[in-house]
């Protein structure tokens, strides 16, 4: 990307033009100016420190105290010089959002009364924030605090700048004192050890002996809303829940399909700017921007990277997001559906697999049929997303998330693969003829243009329906929501591939003949899981019916996904590779139903204040001065008050409606700690009190349309997505 001068600026430019057009923005220079990296760490550490440091990132090998200590001077003296003044254990608990403490470069003062600046080692490999704040899932009792962080190497220390000056984070995982996971790293990492050990070891057999390691990669595409301070506000809805629990909508909404991709406001486009550059200095590779489907909605798409990465960075670009907002007079919304009726937002989580001497083991070639390594490796996939669909669809499982799937371009609650034409072909070859002899071709794309080029087109369209699309060298994983850490997601991905390479390999190696074995597999694994490709619209009704008819998982809901994590077959997968252990994914399943009861009991009570303190008044004024004005008409001798009447008889019969309804909700609130924490409450808030939140909801939007804009008693949502 290139930056540009003042003095390169045409004197005519605008002044307020001018302006955005001062800065010279050099982004090779910025980029990750503020990181910890490879060429920071090689240019200022010892040789062989950074060699043994290196080892430790690439293989493995334990690092010493002593090797620590060095680093962590060099790490202080580098942040200090960045104008950090603190340090902080940066992890990311089961609370959805990341955590830290900050402790001060300071030493106890010497006799002098002076201070030293220092950072030792044995901070820089461990913390020890209390554990007992955190969700747990039973796996620590209150009273048992002691918990513990540790340093990930493989992700780069950053400084962070903000309002506090600047602050040296250090990734870290998070754990028990008992040894349990309380984190999102921790089974990340895990996983991608699995992965990488089993794919390696399956590409071994077949014939690749120069690869020292396979590395999970992934690229998470960000959607997210942006709306004026002002009006977020002014709505407790969203102050408190994070999406509009009450709103009409406007006349024209996103039936138009003229904000994707188009031209972007200059507001946003500030905010966009610095949002760039603020990512760009921690390293992150935000690469594609531009105007989603819905009015006021966004995507921020980073360069792929290891997942462990990635899913750091995705922490750190959320927000950046949501900080650079407020300097904007803005608010960015994250959650999966803050509008009804509009297009909700997700996290498209492209995944792949590939090796240090840069091989992506899904990339197909010019001749998928006679690509055995890719075609062993896509049916091992299938065979993976296939056995594991419930648990591949647990992972993207989220309170908002259950207002977003299956519409408004998300996809539907259940899982199924989509390969495309090409690729289906060869499938189809394999299932009929137990051998694939030829692959479809991309033709000539012609445009009937003379000044336009004609060009080669790929050979299989994209479905933007499918939950798990294959996508040219990748697999895209749609179900993501816009808030959710992608971490789950992947350490299913990782765990779940790796179960499948392990069963290849084994079989493989005890084989007397490799390359019929190979085939077999190959043919094996594409007729017994064939029925989780799905390459049609999966919005048709007609698909529910036949995905019943395959036997494939439909689970519509948070609370019918999670058992998902419990079955005997789950708990097996993970326990074999280490990923989690019983207790663990017991714990994490507590810790989801626990979060689904809280933030749908918050939603309703946030509905029962709002109704009572705003719209229940607001409406019972409305109805009050048309009642003046019927009798000020009548007075004045006009006898045709008819529409006046009409109104208000239509107004009271909601405002009646509104108020029983409401009456319902809030019986059915006061009966939530009536239940059992755990799956019991979560039943009861999804079947008892989303469906009276819905009740509520219906006469208050109808009512919205009908009440004087001056009297009602807070921003449309036309006044919301169409403002910024």
């Amino acid at each position: 990307m290139e930056g540009f001068r003042k003095s390169d600026c045409d004197g005519r430019v605008k002044k307020t033009e001018r302006i955005w057009m001062e800065e010279y923005i050099n982004v090779v220079e910025l980029f990750g100016c503020d990181v910890f990296n490879d060429s920071v760490m090689q240019a200022r550490l010892p040789k062989k420190v950074y060699r043994e440091l290196k080892q430790t990132i690439e293989e493995g090998k334990e690092l010493s105290l002593e090797i620590a200590d060095v680093v962590a001077h060099e790490m202080k003296e580098w942040a200090i010089e960045k104008g950090a003044t603190h340090f902080s254990h940066w992890f990311q608990p089961l609370t959805g959002v990341t955590a830290e403490k900050h402790d001060a470069f300071l030493s106890p003062p010497m006799d002098n009364g002076r201070v030293l600046m220092s950072f030792s080692g044995k901070e820089l490999i461990k913390g020890e924030p209390d554990a007992s704040s955190f969700p747990s899932g039973g796996l620590r009792a209150t009273f048992e605090a002691r918990g513990y962080t540790t340093w990930d190497c493989t992700s780069p220390a950053f400084v962070r700048h903000d309002a506090a000056g600047g602050t040296l984070c250090i990734p870290t995982a998070f754990c028990s004192y008992t040894g349990e996971s309380l984190d999102q790293k921790t089974p990340l990492l895990r996983s991608m050890q699995a992965v990488g050990e089993q794919a390696l070891r399956l590409i071994r057999l077949l014939g690749n002996q120069t690869s020292r390691r396979v590395i999970p990669s992934v690229g998470a595409e960000q959607e997210y809303f942006l709306i004026d301070r002002e009006h977020f506000e002014q709505r407790k809805d969203l102050v408190y829940t994070g999406r509009t629990l009450f709103g009409a909508m406007p006349p024209k909404g996103q039936e138009m399909d003229d904000h994707y991709l188009g031209t972007i406001r200059q507001r946003v486009s500030a905010y966009m700017k610095e949002v760039n550059e603020e990512c760009w200095r921690l390293g992150v590779p935000a690469k594609t921007q531009h105007n989603e489907v819905a009015p006021s909605q966004h995507e921020l798409a980073p360069i792929y990277e290891p997942v462990n990465l990635a899913a750091d960075h995705n922490q750190i670009m959320m927000r950046i997001l949501k900080k650079v907002a407020t300097r904007h007079g803005l608010r960015c919304l994250l959650h999966e559906k803050p509008f009804a009726g509009l297009s909700g937002s997700g996290k498209h989580n492209n995944w792949s697999l590939n090796t240090d001497d840069g091989i992506n083991l899904l990339d197909p070639g010019t001749t998928p049929h006679d690509n055995l390594q890719f075609l062993l490796i896509l049916t091992c996939i299938l065979k993976a997303v296939d056995t594991h669909a419930d648990l591949l669809r647990e992972s993207a499982a989220d309170v908002g998330n259950d207002l977003r799937l299956g519409g408004d371009e998300a996809p539907p609650a259940i899982l199924s693969v989509f390969l495309g034409e090409q690729l289906q072909d060869v499938i189809e070859q394999l299932v009929s003829n137990g051998t694939a002899t030829h692959s479809k071709e991309g033709t000539k794309l012609e445009t009937r243009v003379k000044t336009l080029p004609d060009f080669m087109k790929d050979a299989t369209d994209r479905n933007r329906t499918s939950p798990f699309a294959f996508t040219g060298n990748k697999f895209e994983f749609r179900m993501v929501g816009a808030r959710d850490s992608i971490s789950a997601c992947n350490v299913v991905l990782n765990t779940i591939a790796a179960e499948a390479f392990q069963e290849a390999a084994d079989r493989i190696e005890a084989s007397d003949c490799y390359e019929q074995t190979v085939h077999d597999l190959i043919k094996e694994y594409a007729i017994r899981h064939q029925r989780i490709i799905f390459n049609g619209n999966a919005y048709a009704p007609e698909w529910e019916e036949e995905a019943a008819k395959r036997g494939l998982f439909n689970l519509p809901s948070m609370v019918d996904a999670i058992p998902a994590m419990l079955t005997d077959k789950s708990v097996a997968l993970f326990e074999k590779f280490q990923v989690f252990t019983r207790a663990e994914l017991e714990s994490r399943a507590e810790i989801k139903y626990d979060i689904y009861a809280k933030a749908v009991n918050i939603e309703a009570k946030t509905m029962i204040d709002m109704t009572t303190k705003q719209f229940i008044p607001a409406v019972a004024r409305y109805t009050t001065v048309l009642a003046k004005s019927v009798n000020e008409v009548r007075t004045a001798g006009a006898f045709d008050v008819g529409v006046q009447l009409e109104l208000l008889e239509k107004t009271s019969l909601l405002l009646k409606e509104t108020s029983s309804c409401m009456k319902v909700l809030e019986g059915l609130v006061a009966q939530v700690h009536h239940y059992p924490e755990g799956r019991q409450r979560a039943l009861f808030c999804r079947q008892e009190l989303v469906p009276a939140m819905a009740s509520l909801r219906k006469p208050v939007d109808e009512l919205e349309m009908l009440v004087d804009k001056e009297m009602w008693p807070m921003p449309s949502y036309g006044d919301i997505i169409f403002e910024v």
